[in-house]
């Protein structure tokens, strides 16, 4: 049995896998805030809760938030942020008293989709979550590639490519920079853009965004135009280095079913070809597609 576990901000997301990908048990529970010591415990709990019920002790896949630092061993790099500088890795081999193995959230969710998902049998996939953050992941050949600082697929911060002017110098971000791509294309970067743009007192979130695009309302339709083309762009740019077969994208914001249409129209002005045979498409799996992507490793 592969038991994958998805840490989240908000959730934390368990599942139990036969060797076939079937699902044999889920359950989620909500993360522990600030805490280090109890999401240990949440983790940990959940685990043991999974194998009680299904008789089977299994191997151990976890999905973070951020990396692994090869350097040290523990956590960077991690939105939640209470994680950062903890021996995750080594905290929780200890205490479930078995070898595990820790990726970021974006890496096992190109894992799950590239193995039995949206993009099966396909050689080289990117996989994008667009969400809270803006994270990616890579699959090549049958092998997730993490890279030598363990941050293979993080395009979310690199700045956005071919900026207009009124896009300069762009929005600071968490890390440090201005205008990174994490700013223009996740949720909140979404939201806040459309409310800078308008001028509004209050922030709409990005799901209201879109419901008033899809009524008619002409100032989120533009926002979502914009938004589309600020995706295009910073997928081309992508695709002029890894050049994939397939990109999925998930995350909350890959529920917008316009990005599958509209984009691909878009980024061909920007990829360095004369055809464009990359295909975007939606996750197979869903929000699973993380947890069941740990339970891969």
């Amino acid at each position: 049995m592969r038991i994958g576990i998805d840490l989240g901000g908000t959730k934390i997301e368990g599942i139990a896998l036969d060797d076939s990908g079937e699902e044999l048990f889920r359950k989620r529970i909500e993360s522990p805030q600030g805490n280090y010591e109890n999401t240990l415990a949440a983790i940990v709990e959940l685990v043991n809760f999974i194998e009680s019920e299904t008789n089977i002790i299994g191997s151990v896949g976890i999905g973070i938030p951020g990396t692994i630092s090869p350097q040290t061993d523990r956590v960077k790099n991690a939105n939640s942020t209470w994680l950062i500088g903890k021996p995750l890795h080594k905290d929780l081999e200890s205490l479930l008293k078995r070898k595990i193995k820790i990726e970021n959230d974006a890496n096992c969710f190109v894992v799950s989709e590239a193995t039995d998902g949206a993009a099966k049998d396909a050689d080289v996939v990117f996989g994008v979550i667009i969400g809270t953050g803006t994270g990616g992941g890579l699959f090549v050949r049958g092998q997730s590639i993490i890279g030598a600082n363990a941050i293979a697929g993080e395009w979310g911060h690199n700045p956005l490519p071919w900026p207009e002017e009124t896009e300069l110098p762009g929005k600071e971000c968490y890390c440090g920079h201005l205008g990174c791509i994490e700013t223009w294309l996740s949720g909140p970067g979404f939201a806040y853009e459309h409310q800078k743009y308008n001028y509004l007192q209050h922030a709409l979130s990005a799901k209201e965004i879109i419901q008033l695009a899809e009524d008619g309302d002409e100032s989120a339709q533009a926002s979502l135009r914009r938004y589309e083309q600020r995706l295009a762009k910073s997928l081309a740019s992508v695709i002029n280095i890894l050049d994939p077969d397939v990109i999925v994208l998930g995350g909350g914001m890959s529920n917008i079913q316009s990005l599958y249409t509209n984009v691909p129209l878009l980024w061909g002005e920007y990829v360095f070809s004369d055809h464009v045979s990359t295909m975007l498409v939606a996750p197979m799996h869903g929000d699973s597609s993380g947890v069941r992507g740990a339970a891969w490793l």
